[in-house]
């Protein structure tokens, strides 16, 4: 009965990890799993990061792999995930609720939104270069654009 219990418990855990099968983001199993690029290892240090409270320890302190700034990056790609077509359609027009979203998970103060609403505009092909564009794609594109104006490049994605 113990056995079906563990069994069980550690499949949920594992489906859940599933999610983050392709950035397990950091802490001490992004560490170990580093040389590791498959789903099982993504999956194992996701869960070890999860699981150990070390990544919100890493988050905190800047350590164990994680920027200062990791808080702010992980709510960037979850928003992305979840936002990414409306965030296209917002830029594409250089104004709407994403776009604003956007740039409140990227700390853009007031007075350079509009800038960025702009850029993010007359840079749209640059940045949602297909139809079939990935989150960390879009957001390595959108820092690029950002890092051409000073004005900018402070906010820029380090992701």
């Amino acid at each position: 009965m113990m056995k079906k219990v563990i069994l069980a418990s550690a499949l949920t855990l594992a489906a859940s990890s599933a999610f983050a099968a392709k950035d397990a983001g950091c802490g001490l199993g992004s560490m170990v799993f580093a040389e590791k690029e498959d789903a099982v290892s993504n999956i194992l240090a996701a869960t070890t990061n999860g699981t150990s409270g070390n990544q919100t320890f890493g988050m905190s302190t800047g350590t164990l792999g994680c920027s200062s700034n990791a808080m702010q990056e992980l709510s960037l790609i979850k928003f992305m995930d979840s936002n990414m077509d409306r965030v296209a359609a917002d830029m594409a027009r250089g104004q709407g609720e994403s776009l604003e979203g956007l740039a409140a998970i990227m700390a853009i103060e007031e007075q350079d939104k509009a800038l960025f609403f702009k850029q993010t505009q007359q840079n749209f092909d640059r940045i949602f270069t297909r139809s079939d564009v990935t989150r960390s794609d879009v957001i390595e594109a959108l820092g690029a654009v950002m890092r051409e104006r000073t004005e900018l490049a402070g906010y820029a994605p380090a992701v």
